[in-house]
């Protein structure tokens, strides 16, 4: 018996560490690391010790004969990536399971190095690998800072709730939420409660962890229309994100049109047809949920730009969009290219993965009973989107015959556009800012022109890459960092960690710390469990903020 990884594998590669056999490519160090959607298992090396799958801080690697009727064909896929590749030869000579390399010590720090007073800005996967790698290899004190009273960021607030699975990796971040040598300010905002300049006159280094929180527009007319959203507003909706307006989607009409094809657009997608009791089992909003129970919706038609070779989305994530129970996932054949990708593709191509996907004609008007669907329609683009004050009411888009221009347009009706063509950074006050790239600009992750400022995640490389991608790329920033107060080039902050502390709360009275966020979690997982559901998140920033207070002060005994 040998092992798989499966669909939610975050390609932080920790399992690769584990492995005994080196079994698992591609690994950090191989030039493929990085381009590949998902690690996999070579089924002619695997040991079956059942390493990696306990390292798995998502739950993505399970005996290849335990696998689900939904998860088979990930053995295939796993196997696949080693066909016409040569087994690893064993190590005879030795007792090690296999031949390794030199070792190498990308880090020297010199043994009287000191500790290092570093904030962290943002408390999201990108956030929390940097603060875990100097928690881990230095003796770093770490101050955790988040604009929102809740830490978490995109595994909170981005993760759709039908996937708890991957939602596993904020277990593991959170055991350095409590660590003694972190100090937590949750609710400051860097450029509202403090600035840049405050922060780094109080710490050694400051890590700016700050996401791509907007979304890229279409520049059609008609996008200001109401019912015309960006699929991060409707995520941030479904997951009880605080800045999201609970009463703020309208889902009384039967289609509605998704506009892009990465896996946010397949989440958006699946969640708008989900059925909504196997939802109530998950931490989806309670408003959310409320909604989705009344829901009209019975079409979500997803347009693609390019072809289905062409796809942004995972294979992973398009083959569990096969396997929802009772939603019927079509292909729009109006390109005939789109036929001609598919039926050219092997099995292993992402337009493979549509072969035997019924193959139907999206028709103007909005369908009306039937077997809720998701429709795959590539080689279309929004030309306009059409309605009132009321809403939305269709969605003018390319309707392709396959000479490159389109081949005309067509109408369909649909009550609700989400738009999901990409995020985009946001200045940091007092950081430098390339408009183009929506990027801070760095060298190795340190902030051109700033000493002592530093960039991880998408703030630093642009929305690319998934929560295991923040780990490669933590470790360049603080690697980088490290070298720099190794080389006496950190500015000496002129104020202690108490100091801030002081600073933190005359700007903003209703801080969040440690013990407060335990309490929110606390009071969250209560709320679940009269439920049945594995937590029911606070919902505003005023819950949020008072549960924190409330559980500190009975805490503390008053």
């Amino acid at each position: 018996m040998t092992y798989a990884i499966t669909q939610t594998c975050c390609n932080d590669a920790t399992c690769v560490a584990v492995c005994p056999v080196n079994c698992i490519h591609p690994t950090p160090e191989e030039r493929a690391f990085g381009s590949t959607e998902m690690l996999h298992i070579d089924p002619r090396a695997c040991i079956d010790c059942g390493a990696c799958a306990d390292a798995c801080p998502v739950d993505a690697i399970f005996p290849v004969d335990s696998l689900s009727a939904g998860q088979r064909e990930y053995a295939d896929i796993n196997a696949a990536y080693y066909e016409g590749a040569e087994p690893l030869a064993a190590e005879v000579d030795g007792p090690n399971f296999h031949a390794w390399g030199e070792p190498v010590f990308e880090r020297n720090l010199p043994s009287d190095f000191g500790p290092l007073r570093v904030a962290v800005v943002g408390t999201g996967p990108a956030g929390m690998y940097a603060a875990q790698d100097l928690l881990l290899h230095t003796a770093a004190e770490v101050t955790l800072i988040d604009r929102l009273p809740v830490a978490g960021g995109l595994v909170r607030y981005g993760v759709a709730p039908d996937h708890p699975a991957t939602k596993k990796v904020g277990d593991t971040f959170s055991r350095f939420h409590s660590h003694p040598r972190v100090r937590m300010h949750l609710g400051i905002e860097v450029g509202r409660d403090v600035t840049a300049e405050e922060l780094s006159a109080h710490h050694d280094a400051v890590v700016y962890a700050v996401g791509a929180s907007t979304d890229r527009r279409l520049g059609v007319p008609g996008e200001e229309t109401p019912g015309c959203l960006s699929a991060t507003a409707f995520v941030a909706w479904y997951n009880a994100h605080p800045e999201a307006v609970a009463q703020g989607v309208d889902l009384s009409a039967e289609r509605v049109v998704v506009v892009g094809n990465g896996n946010v657009a397949l989440d958006v997608a699946r969640i708008l047809v989900a059925d909504p009791e196997a939802l109530a089992a998950t931490d989806i909003a309670a408003h959310a949920l409320d909604a989705l129970r009344a829901s009209r919706v019975r079409e979500v038609v997803v347009l693609g730009r390019r072809g289905p070779e062409d796809a942004a989305y995972t294979r992973s994530e398009l083959l569990a969009l096969k396997h929802v129970a009772g939603v019927e996932l079509v292909v729009d054949g109006h390109d005939p290219r789109t036929a001609a990708a598919i039926d050219a593709a092997g099995a292993g191509d992402r337009a493979g993965a549509l072969k035997g996907l019924a193959r139907v004609r999206t028709d103007a008007a909005s369908p009306t009973g039937g077997e809720r669907r998701i429709v795959l329609r590539f080689h279309s683009e929004v030309v306009e989107i059409r309605g009132e004050g009321d809403g939305v009411h269709s969605v003018r888009v390319t309707d392709g015959g396959g000479d490159g221009d389109g081949g005309g347009t067509a109408d369909l009706a649909a009550g609700l556009l989400l738009r999901a063509i990409g995020y985009r950074g946001l200045p940091v006050p007092g950081l430098p800012f390339d408009e183009t790239s929506g990027t801070v600009p760095h060298e190795g992750g340190r902030v051109a022109g700033v000493p002592g400022s530093y960039v991880v995640g998408w703030i630093k490389r642009g929305p690319s890459g998934g929560i295991g991608a923040n780990r490669t790329c933590a470790a360049e920033t603080v690697g980088t960092l490290l070298a720099d107060a190794v080389a006496g080039e950190l500015p000496a902050p002129a104020g202690d960690a108490k100091a801030f502390r002081r600073l933190a709360r005359q700007r903003n009275r209703r801080v969040v710390d440690a013990r407060g966020l335990a309490a929110i979690d606390r009071a969250e997982r209560d709320r679940g469990r009269r439920d049945g559901r594995p937590r029911v998140k606070l919902a505003t920033v005023e819950e949020l903020v008072a549960t924190a207070r409330s559980g500190r002060l009975l805490r503390l005994g008053r």
